[in-house]
């Protein structure tokens, strides 16, 4: 989208939504994003194939740049869109259908630049938690989040809006087999610190001054042993003994500010 201009005549070509459409399901093979930043990186992301943007006349002005003149925009009321999301969602006047990102490899992200960290999820299921996750993985400049295909949430609205637009930034490796794929890693010259409260080692103790992978498990399980056995070390955050355990995005958030701030 160019910036800066447009908007108004937007709301000309946008038509009118036809009251009571809608299942809160996109069609079979999309994903529906929604609010502002979810829906404005995904505009703005050449990666993405876009297919109907639902917006109000207030969801199409805090857009920043114009959409092309042939892009499929129909103009909602709030009602409409809620009946295009998941109860409650918070749309903000904004619900855009496209397809699905492309899958990413492995070996895309290791043949870049290795002093940006990479992000280990084992069994992280929670789609606020991966936005998040996400959303912290942009902000200190990771190279991807990779988790294991079949224990990691699909693409969806909810990680989008928690990711506040990192979904369409941050590359994400979906794998078979999360072991194999910190073999990789580790061939690739990476040092592998998985985060676990029983450790001896704190983080700081842990962390290397050449290129890192943080491997974070499930809140409550921890990482599986086979995937504690493929890390390099082990390491804890120095927490109060008032609280037994931070949330997983706090503590990767946590960890990929130490990594940006080591000397």
């Amino acid at each position: 989208m160019a910036k800066g201009k447009g908007k108004k005549a937007l709301r000309g070509r946008a038509g009118r939504m036809q009251g009571g459409r809608g299942s809160g399901r996109a069609s079979k093979g999309n994903v529906r994003l929604w609010g502002r930043h979810a829906v404005e990186a995904a505009l703005k992301n050449p990666r993405r194939q876009h297919h109907k943007l639902w917006a109000t006349l207030d969801g199409i002005d805090s857009l920043d740049g114009e959409l092309p003149p042939d892009f499929p925009l129909e103009r909602a009321e709030v009602a409409d869109l809620g009946r295009l999301v998941a109860k409650d969602a918070p749309h903000q006047g904004l619900v855009l259908e496209c397809a699905p990102l492309d899958d990413l490899h492995l070996s895309d992200v290791l043949s870049g630049d290795p002093s940006r960290p990479i992000v280990v999820l084992d069994q992280v299921t929670d789609p606020h938690n991966v936005g998040a996750l996400l959303r912290s993985a942009a902000a200190f400049n990771a190279a991807a989040i990779v988790t294991q295909d079949r224990h990691a949430p699909p693409e969806s609205g909810v990680v989008a809006k928690s990711a506040s637009g990192a979904l369409e930034s941050v590359p994400w490796v979906r794998v078979v087999n999360l072991a194999r794929a910190l073999e990789e890693i580790a061939e690739a010259g990476y040092w592998r610190i998985g985060m676990a409260g029983e450790a001896e080692a704190s983080f700081a103790e842990a962390l290397p001054a050449g290129p890192v992978a943080v491997v974070l498990g499930a809140e409550g399980e921890g990482m599986r042993h086979n995937v504690a056995q493929h890390c390099d070390a082990l390491a804890k955050l120095p927490i109060s003994d008032a609280m037994e355990s931070l949330n997983v995005s706090n503590a990767g958030a946590i960890a990929l500010y130490a990594i940006a701030t080591r000397s």
